[in-house]
């Protein structure tokens, strides 16, 4: 082994003791979670020696290897100009000895010049001695899981024991596979480490403000308390690690929806593996800017789970590896509750039954159960995004309208309807508003980005603003003759409506 390795290989056993609290800590709280709740005592001696098992005499000759299992780390990409050097720089900046690493590029771009750029890319990390390798396919069957699935078929990956998913615009930390895969080898068990998005693009517009305040919410709180708890929670799709074993006895990637990695996470969860959620553990990514990006996400993010609820709730009733209370928690709170009921609920009530009742006035809604009790459910949702507390009502207002699209995405899936299975991939635009920002400051047209400017009549959303006209004439007639003063909230509720209906929201292109 060379001196560079050795380097590598010494650095990552001092960091181990030097890190030693935290990694007692973290194995400690692994096995509070998965499996060691009757025995308390029992199971932390057991975990604290499992985890203290780090050389601490001197070793043998050629035994250093054996701290840095084989990991695959799988980049699966389509088209992505802006942002596929972000993601293989990272990639090949991880600290792991280089004969321990093996990095596949699965490129699914249909656009011969990005597909030259990405190999070109490959080549470079490759000729500095990176184990990189350039993947196509024939045809894009299965888009991401097929994909993936692909990967894994390869000669070489037999001898991995780990893969890292990582999509195009994610950028892990050098120390990303240090402070995750000490779980897997200590926990035979755990078949998944997902570790916590942060968003380098927060801060572009309201609209990535808008999906922070979510997204954070999503895993300050239903990520760390699913792990917490011993409970079921899903596979985020990328920013993970994965024990290859678990996936080939969960029966692999399979592409019968959208939400592959859902997929995939309830598969294994019936087997029996376990999860671990790492909410210190942080991977930079970039929110879509765009509206319309934006829409296509939310579509196959709630079109995916109930299709796959359609397809799957009798699968988990029948089977027998699992608790009875935890085949409960799969299918009423994680998926009827939060995957389908909570999209319906926010858009019939806020947008249809509470105008309706204006019209009609024999019907009276309680204001604790308008206004009150709604209240205090957002304001916990703020938990996650301290900093964006005073966004919080206009944040309400925007989650009604895409409640509207959720709600419609979640029908198609249970139905089965005509795009159940679509797949659009998330528009990313990486650095290319910010440079164009740049050349027009400096006044400059060397190489500027292009900036495509969207049509008005190709910006318009029909449905959001014949909401808006619905939710005006309830306003109007509430303030002539209503008592409640509900229509303060129909007109701001129409604004918002009428605002995503013209697309002036997020970044314009």
């Amino acid at each position: 082994m060379g001196t560079h390795q050795n380097t590598i290989v010494s650095s990552f056993t001092e960091t181990r003791r030097l890190r030693l609290p935290s990694h007692v800590a973290h194995a400690l709280h692994g096995a509070c979670l998965h499996g060691y709740r009757h025995h308390p005592r029992q199971a932390l001696l057991e975990k604290t020696q499992q985890t203290l098992q780090i050389r601490t005499h001197p070793r043998r000759r050629g035994t250093r290897q054996l701290d840095f299992p084989v990991v695959l780390v799988q980049i699966p990409m389509f088209n992505e100009k802006e942002v596929y050097k972000i993601s293989i720089g990272a990639a090949c900046g991880l600290s792991w000895p280089a004969d321990r690493l093996v990095i596949q590029v699965l490129d699914d771009s249909t656009d011969p010049a990005i597909k030259l750029l990405v190999e070109q890319e490959c080549q470079r990390w490759g000729s500095k001695g990176i184990n990189i390798t350039y993947q196509i396919r024939e045809n894009r069957t299965g888009y991401k899981a097929g994909a993936l699935k692909e990967g894994l078929k390869r000669s070489y990956v037999k001898n991995c024991e780990y893969v890292a998913i990582i999509d195009a615009d994610f950028r892990p930390d050098p120390d990303f596979l240090r402070r995750s895969i000490p779980f897997l080898v200590h926990n035979p068990d755990i078949a998944l480490v997902q570790a916590r998005w942060r968003f380098v693009n927060a801060d572009e517009c309201l609209l990535t403000r808008m999906q922070e305040m979510s997204l954070d919410y999503h895993f300050t709180v239903e990520q760390e308390v699913g792990s917490a708890t011993h409970a079921f929670f899903g596979f985020n799709g990328t920013a993970g690690i994965w024990r290859i074993a678990a996936i080939n006895e969960a029966g692999g990637w399979k592409d019968r929806t959208t939400v592959e990695d859902m997929d995939l996470a309830v598969r294994a969860s019936l087997r029996g593996w376990k999860f671990v959620y790492l909410g210190d553990l942080q991977v930079k990514s970039e929110l879509p800017s765009t509206f319309k990006a934006f829409r296509f996400q939310q579509h196959r993010w709630s079109c995916g789970p109930a299709n796959l609820f359609r397809k799957m709730v009798w699968e988990i009733i029948q089977n027998k590896k699992v608790r009875f209370w935890k085949k409960v928690y799969v299918i009423y709170s994680f998926f009827f509750v939060r995957k389908i009921i909570a999209h319906m609920v926010t858009f019939s009530f806020y947008c249809v039954v509470l105008p309706l009742t204006i019209l009609v006035p024999e019907v009276k809604v309680p204001i604790w159960g308008a206004v009150y009790i709604p209240s205090v459910i957002t304001i916990l949702n703020s938990v996650g995004t301290p900093r964006s507390i005073h966004l919080l009502f206009y944040w309400i207002l925007f989650e009604n309208v895409m409640s509207l699209h959720r709600t419609k995405a979640t029908l198609i899936g249970l139905l089965e309807a005509g795009r159940a299975n679509e797949w659009v991939v998330t528009e990313k635009l990486g650095d290319a508003v910010k440079k164009a920002a740049e050349a027009v400051k400096n006044k400059t047209n060397a190489k500027a980005p292009r900036r495509f400017r969207i049509k008005f009549t190709d910006r318009l959303n029909t449905l959001e603003l014949g909401f808006a006209a619905f939710l005006f004439l309830c306003g109007c007639y509430d303030f002539v003759h209503g008592k409640n003063n509900y229509f303060v909230y129909l007109f701001l509720q129409t604004i918002t409506f009428f605002i995503t209906g013209i697309g002036y929201v997020g970044t314009i292109i």
